[in-house]
């Protein structure tokens, strides 16, 4: 029988293939691809992991003192049973050679396959036994982190095995309860057509990430991840927003047909690469690239950027686990990506951790600042950098080294405070300085300011005294705009783009920039929106960012709209 799940769409497009389910929040795990090559000694870590942990089990079933309960040395016999169990064991070593999933993704899969069998026994004393199960996987994936030699010395994740394609002639759909934006990292260019969480937001950070992905992906579905199994067939309508599990022939043929629309749709809109972003009424419009791995630099050019208007910093700080990127390892990422624009502006954004982009727990905790209640209103964007000064000079030296091969500019976020704006621009002739001493090039640089908290729209005025151009991240200032968590699918719907107080604090930044003639653009997710592209015009809005899988519509759009007739639009009304 046909399921249908509904949720946010975030990722225009149709995707059909067999379901991937990545482990809920009962285990967390590393997620990646293992080479052919390496399949068979991924099998040989996963029984190691396994004889660790029945060596463990033996030593502590030895050590029981004589008067202990019989129940216990029971207990630890029937983990010792589910451990050598093939039901276990032999399956998820069937996950690694079918799938090429790493031992700990199929540790998890496979839990997540004997937990739902668990789940419906009518025995209650069977039931419980799930217990057990996730105790003993608990171990294993304890084991398997000893064992890893996957990290390499310097912290960062193994690289992905990307194959082309799925595993055989089927194409992949990743079910997950939550998919976090460096998990994402780790699918780019996968296997993958599409997917679908259990939670999150249309502007959450994963949903971004998979924009830039330009797979179809639906987020807020609430139960996929538990009532979709492996291996099910589903369709991905991220156009509506729906998850259909068991889709009937009839329906299979009809979504097939779409997507073969949308991909003649797709092919059509490529063809605009090439052509001038130019209004109706000859008005010169700017479309940038947002990206976050110097990587992505390749996919803005196919795109027909005229720059990157947003690099994201922060996905270079994210999947390590032995300390941050050194100032040549991030001098070597922003350099590359200058030098593959190719003389084009690139826009690098300082590093922007905290909210739903974490680092990882080891590194976090070194720096003092692992829990926070409430982490979009707390120690994150720059105050996060301006609290570690050593790591935001190291940073401001790197992007300054990297503009001696092209031009950058710096962009700051989150910026709310007048203190703020002056420690940063200490911070960044500070950096000057000490390179100047130590005798290393290094480029001028631009200085920008996201205006991303309404008390920044408010005092754009002051901003603009000091800075030498602004862009507005309007994910994040209809956030804190409308006082809501954009992560959050039970608020979602209160997350509005066309409300009143967001409409005059875009306008208000956008006059103030033009009157004063300094640069201005947009780069959160409203400027991909070809909703909003006339009314940001008429605004007198002149430069777009957003993903590169965006740039080919919002084109299409600017093309054709004459920027005076613009002004008698008002979609946010």
């Amino acid at each position: 029988m046909s399921l249908q799940l509904f949720g946010l769409p975030v990722s225009r497009g149709i995707a059909i293939g067999r379901a991937v389910l990545v482990a809920s929040s009962r285990v967390d795990v590393a997620h990646y691809f293992v080479e052919a090559g390496q399949v068979e000694p991924e099998i040989a870590r996963l029984r190691s992991a396994r004889d660790a942990v029945a060596a463990e089990l033996g030593g502590l079933q030895r050590g029981l003192p004589a008067d202990a309960p019989s129940e216990l040395s029971a207990l630890l016999d029937v983990h010792l049973m589910l451990l050598f169990d093939e039901a276990l064991t032999g399956a998820t070593a069937q996950w690694i050679r079918e799938r090429h999933y790493n031992a700990e993704w199929a540790v998890s899969a496979q839990l997540e396959v004997l937990a739902r069998q668990f789940d419906e026994m009518e025995n209650d004393y069977l039931r419980e036994r799930k217990a057990d199960l996730e105790q003993v996987v608990e171990r294993l994936l304890s084991a398997l982190k000893r064992l890893s030699g996957a990290e390499r010395s310097d912290g960062s994740p193994p690289a992905p095995f990307v194959p082309v394609g799925g595993f055989g002639d089927e194409p992949l759909i990743l079910i997950a309860n939550d998919i976090s934006p460096a998990d994402m990292l780790q699918f780019k260019r996968s296997v993958f057509r599409g997917f679908v969480t259990d939670v999150g937001g249309r502007t959450s950070h994963t949903a971004i990430v998979a924009r830039s992905l330009g797979i179809p992906a639906v987020v807020g579905a609430r139960e996929a991840s538990r009532l979709v199994q492996q291996d099910d067939w589903v369709v991905v309508d991220a156009d509506s927003g729906v998850l259909i599990v068991d889709p009937s022939p009839i329906l299979l043929e009809e979504y097939r047909f779409r997507q073969r629309h949308s991909e003649v749709e797709r092919e059509r809109l490529g063809r605009l690469r090439y052509t001038p972003a130019v209004t109706l009424d000859g008005e010169p419009v700017e479309l940038l690239a947002n990206i976050e791995l110097p990587g992505d630099a390749a996919a803005a050019i196919e795109a027909g950027a005229v720059g990157i208007g947003l690099f994201r910093s922060e996905f270079l700080f994210l999947n390590r686990s032995n300390g941050l990127p050194g100032e040549d390892e991030q001098y070597e990422a922003y350099r590359s990506v200058v030098e593959a624009m190719n003389g084009l502006p690139v826009t690098i954004r300082t590093v922007d951790i905290g909210a739903d982009k974490s680092l990882d727990r080891m590194t976090v905790q070194e720096l003092r600042h692992e829990h926070a209640l409430n982490p979009a209103l707390g120690l994150r964007a720059i105050r996060w950098s301006l609290a570690e000064p050593s790591m935001f000079r190291q940073q401001l030296r790197a992007i300054l080294r990297a503009a001696a091969h092209g031009e950058v500019r710096v962009l700051i976020p989150m910026l709310a405070h007048l203190s703020e704006i002056r420690a940063t621009v200490e911070a960044l002739a500070r950096a000057r300085a000490q390179l100047a001493e130590a005798g290393r090039s290094f480029g001028a640089v631009r200085l920008g300011a996201m205006i991303e908290v309404p008390a920044a729209a408010l005092m754009i005025e002051t901003f603009l005294d000091h800075f030498d151009f602004v862009s507005i991240g309007t994910n994040d200032l209809i956030q804190y705009t409308l006082a809501i968590d954009r992560a959050d699918e039970a608020v979602a719907h209160l997350y509005d783009p066309q409300h009143p107080a967001v409409r005059e604090l875009v306008s208000r930044t956008i006059a103030s920039a033009v009157r004063r003639g300094k640069p201005v653009s947009v780069c959160g997710e409203m400027a991909g929106d070809p909703v909003f592209t006339a009314p940001l015009l008429a605004m007198g809005l002149r430069s777009f960012s957003m993903h590169p899988a965006q740039i080919a519509n919002i084109k299409q759009q600017v093309l054709r709209l004459d920027s005076r007739r613009s002004r008698n639009l008002d979609v946010f009304t």
